[in-house]
């Protein structure tokens, strides 16, 4: 398993290289043959945006990375800050976000742009600290998503240490999950058949599933296998984390109502070193390092609760595209047939309610 950085050094984000740097360093692995090239997959977790801290990350760059030999049938878009409206209410700015990337689909649904039906569903932003207020947010996103809208996510993820929380994408409060009026927003979602990304760090797996319990009607989908922490004070604690984050994995799974994404593992937040290696890592590297926590999750949740995810370009940090489906593919090479079509898009496309393929 790869080492664990620095314990002194500071989290670094998730976004270091950017564009042509990072393409750069792709490029000094050769991209591997894509294993099982014939096995349909639904990437249920990417992002578009264009910003100077991010980078550039459109249509056309998903569809460089998703041409690498694997079979991606459809995919599936989450929210990051992209494109909010600049005038009206500051609580329906998200609306414009859903409403660029419908663009996009649209885009893709013309069949212009090769077969992938490229974000086949949304998944919005939608603050639901405004309580119940959010029905009308929800509605309006719902309205501009030509029938692709399938829920929302706010993340909480929030921590104690400078070094981590400094760089999360929003600012929240610690237990916002448990807020009374945040549950009045979050109580909107099953009455419009929406569902819920839940993305916080591993230390606060025990609120997600107060949640959980709390709203059994609600399906709720678990990012980036827990959101685990390997950087900063996390730093050199990796089997011990990896036993006490396994146990509310576990407790998480008792909840029928949750599905789990396999990835994010790729961020540098999870701890490892790929992206500080002069090469990029092979798909073996990759395997080796993510295989406890894919396999945890897979073992807690079965394969008809477990999809995995590219977390595009967030995980363009460790690896090229095709090393990701790779990596996952070995992981997965004793599976049967019917549990890698669950793994690889039939949970997908039955969360999302997709086209099945």
């Amino acid at each position: 398993m790869p080492a664990v950085g620095d314990a002194k050094r500071e989290y670094p984000g998730l976004i270091d290289r950017k564009d042509a740097a990072l393409k750069a360093w792709l490029e000094k692995r050769p991209r591997e043959a894509a294993l099982e090239p014939d096995l349909p997959i639904i990437d249920p977790h990417h992002h578009f945006w264009d910003t100077p801290q991010r980078g550039h990350y459109f249509l056309p760059e998903l569809l460089a990375d998703i041409g690498g030999g694997h079979n991606i049938v459809s995919t599936v878009f989450l929210e990051c800050q992209a494109m909010y409206r600049k005038h009206g209410p500051a609580e329906m700015a998200p609306v414009g976000e859903v409403e660029f990337v419908n663009g996009i689909a649209a885009m893709s649904a013309s069949g212009n742009y090769g077969p992938c039906r490229v974000a086949e569903g949304i998944v919005g932003y939608a603050d639901l600290r405004i309580g119940a207020r959010v029905r009308d947010v929800l509605e309006a996103e719902i309205a501009v998503a030509g029938g692709r809208f399938r829920g929302i996510r706010q993340g909480v993820a929030w921590d104690e240490h400078d070094s981590i929380s400094r760089h999360a994408s929003r600012k929240v409060p610690l237990h916002l999950v448990r807020d009374k009026t945040f549950r009045e927003g979050f109580a909107q979602l099953a009455k419009l058949g929406l569902s819920f990304e839940s993305w916080q760090y591993h230390p606060q797996l025990s609120d997600a599933v107060d949640l959980t319990r709390a709203f059994p009607d609600t399906t709720i989908i678990l990012d980036h296998v827990g959101g685990v922490l390997g950087v900063g004070p996390y730093a050199g604690r990796r089997q011990e984390i990896l036993q006490s984050w396994a146990k509310d994995i576990r407790a998480m799974a008792e909840c029928p109502n949750v599905a789990v994404k396999l990835g994010g593992l790729g961020m540098t937040s999870f701890g490892f070193d790929f992206h500080e290696r002069d090469v990029p890592p092979s798909s073996e590297e990759l395997a080796a390092a993510w295989r406890p926590y894919i396999e945890t999750c897979i073992e807690a949740f079965g394969v008809n609760r477990c999809m995995f995810e590219s977390n595009f370009p967030p995980d363009k940090q460790s690896c090229g595209y095709t090393e990701l489906w790779n990596a996952f593919k070995r992981i997965t090479a004793n599976a049967s047939a019917a549990e890698k079509t669950a793994l690889y898009s039939g949970t997908a496309a039955r969360v999302y309610r997709l086209t099945a393929p």
